[in-house]
């Protein structure tokens, strides 16, 4: 047994959140279409960082980091693996993480493009308008993965956002193969409907190679990887490509297909949704602890859907409440 074990080690791309608050006169003027994500180049981040708000809540992100971040706020030992440049904001999100107890030791980019951030644009109305610079992201190559840290991982976690650099692409599937090598599990999350639109065959050969053992989806990114409306269809299929599926299913609960068998449980009940950010990142905290920890699959549906009903209740994509108390008041393991 490697010392220093981990339960799970999660690949993506390391953004610090911005978030700011506006008025819709603000997104006017700077040519801002409300509620959608625009995706801007260095010089248009920088600018913004200059003229909004000096008001503003910094965080660490990003959907991996988020995951990884779930998982140590229910007791899990958890890294992450992403790139920051060594300036301001990529020093600001080392810190950060660390400082909730993810391990992150990812050396950071001393030349080239600066730290990826979201500019997270409030309005009165409690909509969300983000302005998104992947900048050193993209930077993440096979020097970043480290066998004896990818070793001490029950699973390896990766977001399917990090598909589009092809260093990135050859990173995760070296992380995968020491993965297996150490005789442990490799995981997907699709992330996000567009980009099985574009990866749909990489995708399947990633699952149908078994270089990722675990896939996980919401039901238009499940439907979108077979291409039917039919979620029959798509759940038959899954079952046979993948050892394990989690399937989210927003307010109907989640389900998960393992070795052919389907189980599904429902959401918790949320008085209010306040922000749905996040939740799938932290139903996958959920779900991937219980299974590192040899949970049954209901238990550990279970323990996703309670993680994300805690992140959608409020702003933000980090759990506010202590989710070991919450997990105990709803009678699940950890």
């Amino acid at each position: 047994m490697a010392s220093n074990p981990l339960e799970v080690l999660t690949i993506g791309n390391a953004i610090t959140d911005i978030l700011v608050r506006v008025d819709d006169k603000f997104l006017e003027k700077e040519g801002l279409t409300k509620s959608i994500m625009h995706l801007v180049d260095g010089e248009r981040a920088e600018y913004l960082l200059k003229i909004a708000p000096k008001e503003r809540q910094q965080l660490s992100g990003g959907s991996a980091a988020n995951t990884a971040a779930g998982i140590v706020a229910l007791g899990g030992k958890a890294a992450f693996v992403g790139k920051v440049a060594s300036d301001k904001i990529g020093k600001f999100y080392a810190a950060d993480l660390r400082s909730v107890g993810v391990e992150y030791t990812t050396s950071m980019l001393e030349h080239g493009a600066g730290s990826g951030n979201t500019m997270i644009m409030v309005t009165p109305d409690g909509e969300r308008t983000m302005n998104t610079y992947l900048g050193a992201c993209h930077d993440l190559t096979e020097a970043d993965i480290i066998e004896e840290q990818i070793g001490r991982a029950s699973i390896t976690f990766m977001e399917g956002y990090l598909w589009d650099p092809p260093e990135a692409k050859r990173a995760f599937v070296k992380a995968a193969h020491f993965a297996h090598k150490n005789e442990r599990a490799a995981a997907i999350t699709l992330s996000d409907p567009f980009c099985v639109e574009r990866f749909r065959e990489e995708f399947l050969d990633l699952i149908r190679s078994k270089t990722c053992d675990y896939v996980f989806a919401n039901l238009e990114e499940l439907k979108s990887l077979y291409e039917t409306d039919d979620l029959g269809e798509a759940v038959q299929n899954i079952a046979k490509d993948a050892e394990i599926a989690a399937i989210t299913m927003g307010a109907d609960g989640a389900m998960a297909i393992r070795d052919g068998e389907i189980i599904t449980v429902p959401a918790f009940k949320v008085d209010k949704v306040v922000d749905a950010t996040g939740a799938g990142d932290l139903f996958a905290s959920g779900f991937l602890l219980a299974i590192a920890r040899g949970q049954d699959t209901e238990e550990a549906l279970k323990l996703g859907c309670l993680c994300a009903s805690e992140v959608i209740s409020h702003m933000g994509a980090r759990p506010q409440e202590d989710l070991q108390a919450l997990a105990k008041k709803h009678d699940l393991k950890i």
